[in-house]
């Protein structure tokens, strides 16, 4: 097994926890904007809302494994990927198909998150830092969850997408 500098891996566990924070406070932008605007598809909808109580329950877990090393999130970091969150819902509302675009941004954004807590969770191993491993591995699998749904359901909504556009209802949100 490898030894790693005790000071670089903390410095590292840190990091990738205050950038969890600010990715997982980029997604309740992301998922508010959404919620704003979703009409014809009420399964996104619920499933959005759902996701949005685990995201504010992963800012959460963050916190608490902050708070046990002593440190603290940036608010630079979220408020500065919360604006992001905004903007990128907003390129997508002048899109026709803005259910599609959105549906394929959300689970390349949710396989950005299982990466980070993959990568926070192997930091977590190489530092000791075992206390982390069940809050993490918590956040991991809801977004692992979220990303299926996503991916299992994309041709389902693409389908209803072409339904709605074919009978001249509002098909884009």
């Amino acid at each position: 097994m490898a030894i790693y500098s005790a000071r670089l891996t903390r410095d590292l566990f840190i990091t990738g926890l205050r950038n969890a924070h600010a990715v997982e406070n980029q997604a309740l932008s992301l998922i508010d904007r959404q919620l704003d605007r979703v009409v014809s598809y009420p399964e996104v909808a619920d499933h959005l809302r759902m996701h949005r109580a685990e995201t504010e329950g992963q800012i959460a877990r963050l916190e608490e494994i902050l708070e046990a090393l002593k440190e603290s999130h940036s608010s630079l970091k979220d408020t500065a990927m919360s604006m992001m969150g905004n903007l990128a819902a907003l390129g997508h509302t002048f899109a026709e198909d803005e259910i599609l675009k959105n549906s394929f941004a959300n689970f390349a954004f949710e396989n950005f998150e299982v990466a980070s807590y993959r990568s926070l969770l192997a930091v977590a191993d190489a530092g000791a830092f075992s206390f982390a491993v069940p809050l993490l591995q918590k956040s991991l699998g809801e977004e692992e969850a979220m990303a299926a749904w996503i991916l299992q359901n994309v041709p389902t909504i693409t389908l209803k997408y072409l339904a709605l556009k074919s009978a001249d209802e509002t098909a884009g949100r």
